[in-house]
């Protein structure tokens, strides 16, 4: 009897040994960049994952799914490649849904463009969106562009086997005459050029550069992206450079080179600018952004590889751009999210974007 209270004794002693105390929660701090001590430009403001971080559930929704005891509805992302923002209307194309994925941010709207015929999108890769809200994909398997307008219907679409070997990203020009379409071409092939077309008629005007390593030449260009000034920009992936052009399409300087050190790449991917000039590119092998300004010259950088997925860490980061009012928005294909920044000079409730709803957890 001794024997088995003395047992029972050391069970509870060891119990109680192996609880520990709950640590209090720590509080989450957003990250910003530059990190202390330097002044901070950016701040982290949002991820993008779901329909439920944009929508609001209206009072006969919520009791609709109290009383029924159903779970609300969860829409996302599957493989996302690329950004493009206008007016707080955020789109990211999606290669594996066959679709771009529609975060309304000021509408709380969530919803899919290019899922029903005529419009129906095969993989859609780059994308950018025009001063007057029209809507271009590039989809690599179908060998063509299309154009929906602001509200995501289908206008026309562009280009043809004919034309293009592997078109994975295109820009607007800043004046909305003409759109600059990457070709990226193959190991095998030398189409890796740019495709410029008239937006007026939607035939081709001329095809820019050819394989090689010399100006106005390119390695497996990836994505491209203009500036209002009417200069724009093509990460040359396999030359590990950026190349800029004039307005008038000569070009102007390149930048970058094969390294592991700031203002290297190792795989340059996405580029976007913002308003004063600047130059975001997106490196998914180190996992941040490069910010440079209009000379090529190595600003600061944002983000950094890691497997937590929490803001500011990447796997595959692929796409980007820059909206209006300055906010960043950053696509990462692994994690599935779109990681949003706003300048620390902008209030929370200013912009397009500034429309974040009350989440009922």
């Amino acid at each position: 009897m001794r024997i088995t209270t003395l047992i029972t004794a050391l069970s509870l002693l060891l119990l109680v040994g192996c609880t520990t105390t709950p640590k209090p929660a720590v509080p989450f701090e957003p990250p910003v960049y530059p990190p202390a001590p330097a002044d901070p430009r950016f701040i982290f403001e949002r991820t993008l994952l779901y329909n439920d971080d944009i929508e609001a559930l209206s009072g006969r929704d919520k009791f609709r799914l109290f009383a029924t005891g159903e779970a609300r509805p969860t829409r996302g992302m599957v493989k996302p490649f690329d950004v493009a923002v206008h007016q707080g209307k955020v789109y990211v194309s999606d290669s594996v849904q066959r679709a771009v994925v529609l975060f309304d941010i000021p509408g709380k709207k969530f919803r899919l463009i290019g899922t029903t015929k005529p419009g129906l999108l095969s993989k859609p890769l780059g994308i950018d969106v025009a001063a007057n809200g029209h809507i271009f994909v590039a989809d690599i398997s179908a060998l063509r562009i299309m154009e929906y307008d602001a509200n995501g219907e289908f206008i026309r679409r562009m280009g043809s086997r004919e034309v293009f070997t592997r078109p994975t990203d295109l820009t607007v020009s800043s004046d909305g005459t003409r759109l600059y379409v990457v070709d990226t071409g193959g190991v095998e092939s030398n189409t890796h050029n740019i495709v410029v077309f008239d937006l007026a008629t939607g035939e081709v005007i001329k095809t820019i550069g050819q394989r090689g390593t010399k100006e106005n030449e390119f390695n497996l260009p990836l994505q491209i992206a203009t500036h209002q000034d009417g200069n724009w920009y093509v990460v040359d992936g396999g030359n590990f450079r950026v190349q800029a052009f004039n307005s008038d399409d000569s070009f102007k300087f390149s930048f970058g080179a094969i390294g592991r050190y700031p203002g290297q790449f190792s795989r340059p991917k996405g580029i976007a600018t913002d308003a004063a000039g600047n130059i975001y590119v997106v490196d998914s092998a180190f996992g941040n952004i490069q910010i440079f300004n209009n000379k090529g010259e190595l600003l600061m950088f944002m983000g950094q590889r890691g497997q937590s997925g929490i803001p500011g860490s990447y796997m595959l980061p692929s796409g980007i751009d820059v909206d209006e009012d300055g906010r960043i928005y950053i696509v990462d294909q692994f994690f599935r999210k779109v990681d949003v920044f706003r300048p620390v000079a902008l209030g929370v409730d200013e912009g397009f974007a500034a429309d974040p709803i009350t989440r009922d957890d």
